[in-house]
């Protein structure tokens, strides 16, 4: 029996640790060849010496269990790092089929208390380096496909999040990083598709080193050998199958994961629509009828982690 990635070769970014690694051995186990790349720094707000380790030890994990992978130590958010990226999956392996754009950094703060530097550093690691590796495997079909590929095979899930969908007070470099990535996401979707290319998003919740402190107190496993409902494993699935033929029709798609479940998120709605009675609105008409709307309506709309989560601290 085939196993559904068989003969597929995919990259996975920040497949050291945490959500990327447990994505990498998924898509391994479902029968992908995987670059497993990772810049390998210590601090999750992308400080110490870069190392090869983190991605050797889950590419050697792949090729013990019988898989084919290899290791790949570089900072997606350089552009030629990312071009070296795309060129080593195409010559271990032959082609690129599937790209799993993971890597990040965190350097939280308010935003009237953030640097140029801590604002800059985030954004260039998810959504330039999103972009970087989009670039480059996206070069890389629109060329086979311009050469007289028939069936050219191509899947981009890329890695949003809830910060972007509900606001986070202390991330705004990350919150706007993570929404550029949907962005990009549904516009490569849509120029894309003509080459066999799908492209979706996945809003994962899970329990990394990333995101320690926002779901320190949160409910762990009682039982011995139950699974963490916020393990990165609970993840891993959804982006296999996002991966696979099966998803062939899937494209230009948000996916919230955690636990178990899986949401699809609807694109933005129009939620009330005035209209003026001349040819444009005056500021008194304006406050005649935005005012009272958002009266009766709870401040901001905005919500709690813990209430979009489902989750009880301990």
């Amino acid at each position: 029996m085939s196993l559904p990635l068989e003969g597929l070769s995919a990259i996975v970014t920040g497949a050291g640790r945490g959500l990327g690694r447990a994505e990498a051995l998924e898509l391994a186990r479902l029968g992908a060849a995987v670059v497993v790349n990772d810049y390998g720094q210590p601090g999750r707000d992308g400080s110490g010496e870069a190392s090869a380790a983190p991605a050797e030890e889950v590419a050697a994990e792949i090729r013990a269990a019988g898989g084919r992978a290899v290791a790949h130590l570089g900072d997606v958010s350089d552009f030629e790092t990312a071009r070296g990226l795309v060129d080593l999956a195409v010559s271990e392996f032959g082609k690129l089929d599937v790209l799993v754009n993971n890597a990040g950094i965190l350097r939280d703060r308010m935003v009237f208390s953030m640097s140029e530097d801590e604002w800059d550093s985030v954004v260039r690691v998810h959504l330039k380096g999103h972009f970087n590796t989009t670039h480059f495997a996206a070069v890389h079909w629109r060329g086979r496909s311009k050469a007289g590929e028939t069936g050219v095979y191509g899947r981009i899930v890329n890695t949003s999040s809830e910060a972007f969908l509900a606001g986070s007070a202390g991330q705004p470099n990350y919150a706007a990083a993570k929404g550029g990535i949907v962005g990009l996401t549904t516009s490569s979707a849509l120029a894309l598709a003509r080459y066999g290319v799908t492209a979706n998003a996945i809003c994962p919740r899970a329990r990394t080193r990333m995101t320690e402190d926002v779901f320190a107190g949160f409910a762990e496993p009682a039982g011995e050998g139950e699974l963490d409902p916020l393990s990165p494993e609970h993840v891993a699935p959804l982006v296999g199958y996002l991966a696979s033929p099966a998803a062939a029709g899937v494209n230009g798609q948000l996916l919230v994961v955690h636990g178990g479940m899986v949401a699809v998120v609807e694109r933005p709605r129009v939620s009330a629509k005035f209209d003026t009675a001349k040819e444009a609105f005056t500021y008194e008409e304006l406050d005649a009828v935005l005012t009272p709307h958002y009266a009766t309506r709870p401040a901001g709309e905005t919500f709690a982690a813990t209430e979009v989560l489902g989750l009880k601290k301990d």
